[in-house]
C-alpha cells in the first residue's frame, strides 16, 4: 500500500499545482488520484524491467545453445541468475503479469538499448559474478542479491532515471516511492510462499477519503490557517518563506486542526520528513519550529 506518508506528500503536491495553476478543486482531486495511480504504473514498469533481466539472460542462453562451435558454458550454462527464487515469484506474480497485459506500454522489449545495456553492465560486475560463482540456492542469498541489484541498476542508475523522465515527466517526482515501494515487495518475499498480490498504492477507502477529505479543509481553511501561521512566524514575514514551506505548514497545520484523531507528534513527524523530500535542510529546522510551538499553543498531544 501506498503510506499515509506519501499520501500526504501527494497533497502537499497538488496544493502546490493549485496555488501554480489554481482550478475546480473537483479537477484538483481528480488529478491528484491519477497522479498516485501513475505511480503504481511505475511501480509495475520497474518491477517488468527485472522480469525482463530474467528472460534477457534466458535468451542468451538460448542463444548459446544454438551456436554451431559450443563452449562447456553454452552446454552447461550457469542457470543460477534465471533460477533466482525471488524473480520466479516476481515473473509468476498473477497481479503483475494481468495489469501488465492491460498495460502494454509497460512491458519491456528484449532488444530495449537501457536493458541490454543495463543487463552487460550486471553480469560484467563483481556482485553478479560473484554471486553466480556461489554454490547452491539460498533463498535469504537470492533476495539480498535481487535487492542490491535493484538499488545498483535502477534505484541508481542515472540512465534508467533519464528514460524514466522521457516516458513519463511525472515519474520523476515519484520514482522515490516507487523506489521505497519495491524494496518492501521484495523483503515480503517469503520462501515457499507465492504471492500474487502487490502494495497498493491506496489500501482501502479510508485512505482514499483521508486524501480526498485532507485535500479539500486545505483548500476551504486556508486564509484562516494562514492567518494562524503568520501570528506565529514571529519578527519573519510571509513573503519570505516560500511557497511551497508555507503549503507544507499549512497542510500540517490543517490535519493538527481536523484531524484530532491522529497524535500531534506523529503529523508533525510526517512532514519534517515531507520537507526533507521537497525542501532545504534550513527548511525542516523551520517546520518542526513552527509545528512545536503550534501544538503547544493548543495543548495538541
Amino acid at each position: 500500500m501506498l503510506g499515509r506518508r506519501q499520501i500526504r506528500e501527494k497533497v502537499v503536491e497538488s496544493v502546490y499545482s493549485y496555488y501554480q495553476n489554481p482550478v475546480k478543486v473537483d479537477v484538483l482531486e481528480n488529478n491528484m488520484f491519477t497522479q498516485i495511480d501513475k505511480i503504481y504504473h511505475l511501480y509495475i514498469y520497474q518491477l517488468n524491467f527485472l522480469v525482463a533481466l530474467k528472460h534477457l539472460a534466458e535468451n542468451q542462453i538460448e542463444i548459446g545453445k544454438k551456436k554451431f562451435l559450443k563452449t562447456d558454458e553454452n552446454i552447461n550454462p550457469n542457470q543460477k541468475f534465471i533460477n533466482n527464487q525471488v524473480l520466479l515469484m516476481l515473473e509468476e506474480n498473477t497481479e503483475r503479469l494481468s495489469f501488465t497485459s492491460k498495460h502494454q506500454e509497460l512491458k519491456w522489449d528484449l532488444h530495449d538499448e537501457l536493458l541490454v545495456k543495463t543487463f552487460q553492465r550486471m553480469t560484467a560486475g563483481k556482485r553478479y559474478q560473484d554471486f553466480m560463482k556461489e554454490e547452491g540456492y539460498s533463498f535469504e542469498a537470492d533476495q539480498k542479491f535481487i535487492g542490491k541489484l535493484f538499488l545498483r541498476y535502477v534505484a541508481e542508475n542515472e540512465d534508467f532515471h533519464e528514460h524514466l523522465e522521457e516516458k513519463e515527466i511525472s515519474w520523476s517526482d515519484d520514482m522515490h516511492i516507487s523506489h521505497s515501494m519495491i524494496q518492501k515487495t521484495i523483503g515480503f518475499f517469503k520462501e515457499n510462499e507465492p504471492t500474487h498480490t502487490l502494495i497498493k498504492m491506496i489500501k482501502d477507502e479510508d485512505d482514499r477519503e483521508f486524501a480526498r477529505r485532507l485535500l479539500r479543509q486545505i483548500l476551504n481553511h486556508w486564509d484562516d490557517t494562514e492567518k494562524k501561521l503568520i501570528s506565529r512566524l514571529e519578527n519573519w514575514d510571509i513573503e519570505r518563506v516560500s511557497l511551497l514551506d508555507k503549503i507544507i505548514l499549512i497542510t500540517a497545520m490543517t490535519e493538527l486542526d481536523y484531524f484530532p484523531l491522529t497524535p500531534g507528534r506523529v503529523i508533525i513527524n510526517e512532514y519534517i520528513e515531507i520537507s526533507k523530500v521537497f525542501s532545504t535542510d534550513r527548511s525542516n529546522i523551520f517546520i518542526n519550529g513552527i509545528l512545536d510551538k503550534y501544538t503547544k499553543d493548543f495543548n495538541r498531544n
